[in-house]
């Protein structure tokens, strides 16, 4: 679909728009007033979400924060919706050793970088009551949940993609606003992903080398320098994967494929004996039918020490 196409789409959507911002609205409202119930809990819990949706970079923002809380000395826990996993019902443990098909991408991908207690549930609440009274948490991080206002919480964070901000500034389903604008004045602390913006926390993802999918050994971040390798992303915002790779002086074949996308062993054989180069994210997908040329970029996330301190204080 061209860009013209997809324009007059968005604006053939906007009445729909409309609706679905008015609902969104009254949602939020009616909670407010008590109207609909919101879920309390003994513990304080910590929102990562954002007003659109697509990927924000939201999980390394996660990932970043529950280590940070786990080193002071926090018993923490993360709750996720589990989205792209087939559980349904009660809450889920996720561990490293839970098929990805069963718990989706990103709860997988915590658990195993962090160690920490993961429950899945699309009831998050439910979810936070089971990790408090199974795990004896003392903080409970959400990974997403924003507009998930049945569940309370302490700290709200709004990711904010750097490169993207709002798209067309529209609602769904014309524009990938979930909640207006204002909703960021709301919020305790918004994160700004790759970018720099006035009362916004810069945040930066910055590789730290790559990882061997079959024995885990680590190469320098120089070691495919000049080379060509097959680039491998499933994940909301690919181009920022095969840009980083780029500034690495690594020569690309990209495949990009859609988010949370379930990888088959036939869809990363190529005709050549090139390495490969996902994202951690790809990596808990396809560990299962691993090769000898398959690996994976670990990454950092840049965030400011004073922010770290702040979010603590306030839990």
């Amino acid at each position: 679909m061209n860009l013209n196409t997809r324009g007059v789409i968005n604006y053939l959507l906007w009445p729909v728009s409309g609706v679905f911002y008015a609902l969104s609205k009254l949602r939020r409202v009616l909670y407010q007033l008590g109207v609909l119930s919101t879920n309390k809990f003994q513990i304080p819990v910590v929102v990562v979400g954002n007003i659109t949706v697509g990927g924000s970079g939201k999980t390394p923002i996660v990932l970043k924060l529950a280590s940070y809380l786990k080193q002071q000395g926090k018993r923490v826990g993360v709750v996720s919706r589990g989205y792209g996993g087939s559980h349904t019902g009660d809450s889920l443990l996720v561990e490293p050793s839970t098929d990805v098909k069963l718990s989706g991408d990103e709860p997988l991908l915590i658990a195993t970088q962090t160690g920490l207690p993961v429950m899945i549930n699309k009831n998050r609440s439910q979810a936070v009551k089971d990790l408090i009274s199974q795990h004896q948490v003392e903080v409970v991080i959400s990974d997403d949940g924003l507009q998930h206002y049945a569940m309370d919480r302490q700290v709200e964070i709004a990711v904010v993609d750097g490169n993207r901000r709002f798209g067309n500034g529209f609602f769904l389903p014309s524009g990938p606003l979930r909640e207006s604008l204002g909703r960021l004045k709301q919020v305790d602390f918004v994160i700004n992903n790759g970018g720099l913006f006035p009362g916004e926390i810069s945040a930066q993802i910055k590789p730290i080398g790559f990882v061997h999918l079959v024995t885990g050994e680590r190469k320098p971040l120089d070691f495919f320098s000049d080379q060509p390798v097959h680039a491998v992303a499933g994940i909301g915002h690919p181009q920022r994967f095969f840009q980083t790779l780029s500034q690495l002086d690594i020569q690309l074949h990209a495949h990009e494929f859609k988010d949370h996308y379930s990888y088959q062993s036939a869809d990363l054989e190529f005709d050549d004996n090139h390495p490969i180069i996902m994202t951690a994210k790809d990596w808990v997908k396809c560990r299962e039918f691993a090769n000898n040329k398959m690996y994976y970029l670990e990454v950092d996330l840049d965030i400011s020490e004073d922010f770290l301190t702040n979010l603590a204080a306030k839990i």
